[in-house]
């Protein structure tokens, strides 16, 4: 009889914390799907009341370190031991999902980045018309968000801004699947094996510093790191992103959030 308590506390003990493992790794990530808010500032589910939507999302209304921020260049502390970004990028089997306010293209298994020694995955990456950051005031064309978690579910995000310009290539192999979607009510589209290397960089340099998801549920403690070099994109190819979404929206931004006392280090490596 006493084997048999002790292996149902065990069992429930098991339970719970599949449970709360679970829970928390929902909570996480960013909600897939996107239709319980918006971003029209002042309705009744806009940015400024995701916090009184759902009590998992309080942090959106309650965080002090909340994303995104102004990269104000007065407050950015120059540094040099951060060390340039570490990715191990692979192909991988992936596919574009509209989460109803953003595309969102989810890998299966595309290797990691490394940040102070800690792995974190590629999971995802998607994109926001325009810029959510932003460099001294200054808002850009898009930003493109690539999703990391690391196996204690710990979230680093690297953002990528564009301008219009040029074509970005990147987008341009997603272009024939966007279009797909733009002209059906598709909400998941296979899009076989895609290499995330293919999203260009092409900086040393970045802003790091601690915030939090830019949706709900606001997770914060999440490692940002934001490339200084500011890329190309062409107006059809962010007209081709909103399109495709559906929502009949602009724009899909997050307000700039206050630093409060965070600290803003931007890595610029020593040229010897």
């Amino acid at each position: 009889m006493e084997n048999l308590k002790i292996k149902t506390l065990c069992s429930n003990t098991l339970i719970v914390l599949v449970l709360l493992s679970v829970s928390f790794q929902a909570m996480s990530q960013e909600v897939e799907d996107e239709r319980g808010f918006s971003y029209d500032e002042g309705s009744e589910n806009g940015p400024e009341h995701w916090g009184e939507i759902s009590s998992e999302w309080s942090m959106c209304s309650n965080g002090e370190m909340q994303s995104p921020i102004d990269l104000l260049n007065e407050r950015v502390q120059i540094v040099s031991y951060l060390g340039r970004l570490k990715r191990d990028y692979k192909p991988s089997n992936a596919a574009l999902i509209n989460r109803g306010h953003d595309m969102m293209l989810k890998w299966k298994d595309a290797g990691h980045m490394q940040i102070n020694g800690t792995k974190y995955e590629l999971r995802e990456c998607h994109w926001h018309s325009p810029s959510e950051h932003t460099i001294d005031g200054k808002r850009f064309d898009l930003e493109l968000h690539l999703v990391h978690e690391s196996k204690s579910k710990k979230i680093a995000v690297v953002g990528i801004m564009y301008k219009f310009g040029r074509t970005d290539s990147f987008l341009l192999k997603m272009k024939d699947h966007l279009e797909a979607m733009a002209n059906s009510n598709e909400l998941e589209r296979v899009v076989g094996k895609v290499d995330p290397k293919q999203i260009k960089i092409g900086s040393r340099k970045y802003y790091r510093y601690i915030g939090s998801l830019t949706a709900p549920p606001c997770t914060q403690n999440v490692v940002w790191t934001i490339v200084r070099k500011v890329r190309t994109v062409t107006r059809e190819q962010v007209r081709l992103l909103r399109d495709a979404v559906h929502d009949d929206q602009k724009a899909n931004v997050r307000p700039i959030q206050p630093i409060n006392t965070r600290s803003v280090q931007l890595y610029r490596p020593i040229i010897l």
